[in-house]
């Protein structure tokens, strides 16, 4: 049985006109994505929402998370933080070489 090797540090695209995501594992409950910025932070007045929790790397680079109403985190290389389902934001500002590993889960559901 070969076992599939991958490189986090090695660029996929060679193009740097916008930001790349590249998925590196995906299933139901989990997708955790390599992303290259080039510099471009999130367009002007855009704010994700996303419905998953998102846990997020600086891997290489340097960059500003803002948070809608909550204002700005700044981000060097090896800082992490989680995303919770729905809080709004953006990057702000970031760097040309900025390397971002990204995981989104699922959070499993409560009944009663």
């Amino acid at each position: 049985m070969e076992i599939p090797v991958g490189n986090l540090l090695r660029i996929a695209s060679d193009t740097t006109d916008r930001e790349h995501i590249h998925s590196l594992l995906v299933n139901d409950a989990l997708r955790i994505e390599q992303i290259v910025s080039y510099g471009h932070p999130s367009p002007a007045g855009f704010w994700y929402d996303q419905p998953d929790p998102e846990w997020v790397m600086l891997v290489q680079g340097s960059a500003t998370l803002a948070f809608d109403g909550e204002g700005a985190v700044n981000l060097k290389a090896g800082d992490y933080l989680l995303i919770p389902a729905h809080r709004r934001h953006r990057v702000e500002s970031v760097s040309a070489d900025a390397l971002w590993l990204a995981v989104h889960f699922r959070q499993p559901k409560v009944t009663f």
